[in-house]
This record gives C-alpha cells, sequence and structure tokens, in this order.
C-alpha cells in the first residue's frame, strides 16, 4: 500500500539533500526519490528535490564540484544512441544491486520509505557506495517510474554517483533484482535542474512502460546554500536476464 503525505512546499528532503543538513554539518545524505508524495491516477509525483546541505570535496582550499552533463546529452539535443524500443514490464521485485559499468559504480540498494513527517527517509551518509531505492514507488523493471537517488559526495569525498554527469545516452544501468533475475535499462538522457525549476511531473509521472531515474545533487554549489540542483539520469527497460 502507498503512504500519502501532504506536500508543504520547499525545505523538504528531497532526492537530493534535505534539511536534516545543516552547514557545519560535513555531508548530508542523498535518498530515493523526494520527500512530500501524493498518490493519484496519473501515479506518484514526489516535491521538489531540494539540496541544502554541506557537501563539499575539498582540494586544498578550493571546492571540487562533481562532473555536470554536457549539452549533448539532454532530450532537446535529440535521440543520440538513444532508442524507443523497449522491452516488456517485469513482474515487480525488490532491487538488491544496481551497476553502471561505464561509471564503475557497483553498489547495494537499500528499500527507503516516509518519515512521519512525510519525508523521505535518508540512506547512511557514511556508507559511500550505496544507493536508496523510493520503495513504495515502481520496483526497477517493473511497469511504471521507478525512483533510485544516492550520494554524489560525503565528508570522506566522492561518493557513489560522484560521476553519475558523465554518462552518455545509450549508456546501460542494470539492477539485480531479489527474485534472481537483472534488469537492464539503456540512458535516454541526462538533465540538471535547478532547484527552483525541478520538473516533478517530467520525472516522477507514471509512464506505461518500465522506466528508471537516477538522482543525485548537482549543477553548481554555493558555500551557504550547498548544490543547487539535481543531475536526472533517464532510462528505460530495454531486456532482462
Amino acid at each position: 500500500m502507498t503512504a500519502r503525505a501532504r506536500r508543504r512546499g520547499r525545505g523538504v528532503y528531497g532526492a537530493g539533500c534535505g534539511t536534516i543538513c545543516g552547514a557545519g554539518r560535513g555531508a548530508c545524505a542523498c535518498g530515493a526519490g523526494g520527500g512530500r508524495a501524493r498518490g493519484g491516477g496519473s501515479g506518484w509525483l514526489i516535491a521538489i528535490p531540494v539540496c541544502v546541505g554541506i557537501w563539499l570535496v575539498q582540494n586544498g582550499s578550493e571546492p571540487v564540484t562533481p562532473p555536470q552533463p554536457t549539452a549533448a546529452e539532454a532530450f532537446a539535443a535529440g535521440p543520440g544512441s538513444h532508442t524507443e524500443a523497449a522491452a516488456a514490464p517485469m513482474r515487480s521485485s525488490a532491487p538488491v544491486r544496481l551497476s553502471i559499468p561505464e561509471i564503475n559504480v557497483d553498489a547495494q540498494v537499500l528499500g527507503l520509505g516516509l518519515g512521519r513527517d512525510g519525508s523521505l527517509d535518508v540512506p547512511p551518509s557514511g556508507i559511500r557506495n550505496i544507493v536508496g531505492w523510493y520503495k513504495d514507488g515502481a520496483a526497477p523493471g517493473a511497469k511504471g517510474t521507478a525512483i533510485v537517488a544516492g550520494h554524489v559526495d560525503n565528508a570522506q569525498g566522492p561518493a557513489v554517483f560522484y560521476e553519475l554527469g558523465t554518462l552518455k545516452k545509450g549508456h546501460h544501468i542494470e539492477v539485480t533484482r531479489a527474485d534472481g533475475s537483472t534488469a537492464v535499462f539503456t540512458v535516454d538522457a541526462l538533465e540538471v535542474y535547478d532547484n527552483a525549476e525541478f520538473p516533478d511531473r517530467r520525472v516522477y509521472g507514471a509512464t506505461d512502460r518500465a522506466e528508471l531515474r537516477v538522482i543525485t545533487c548537482g549543477g553548481g554549489f554555493a558555500k551557504k546554500g550547498g548544490y543547487q540542483g539535481n543531475v536526472v539520469a533517464y532510462a528505460h527497460l530495454v531486456g532482462a536476464r
């Protein structure tokens, strides 16, 4: 059964960093999907992610920000190596591991739900190599939009999705599931959104095929506000094994 939470506007924990993180606390956590959510016939819509924590990888006294997608990987640039060919959705099964060979990601997946205040629970910020999945939404490979997200960095340095912005259209994302199957996705596009302009319907809205969104913090960094937006990788199911 899906949980419901009343949307209260900005300042909530989202797919990036949430208000549980304050200046001087070192790092904040990225979770799977967003904070406030509402159900409906069109599927789950999760509130605009806000990255307000201090996520800073230091190189001496200068901040080192993670790589961002190029304009060539956005939807507006055209299909590139993107394909509309899609595999039939799989039966629902919880993800246990996510792999992105092109950026050397091979990480455990942790299911996350909503807290009492309607915000998303967060994965442990001290663990670099872990991915969160919004477990009240679609499972990766099943019909619908599955949401996963993770840290871009933590107090120790780059984390699981630090290189997410370097993905290209046509790269593969593989999700190993609890039933022993593996869902294989192809990347359709990478987009960068400012917090104030995050298109929640486009990112989180329901789909008729099996799709995946992979989200982390990005879009520039400000010492007083943390990351200014999010990087979103759009992908759809092309195979199963």
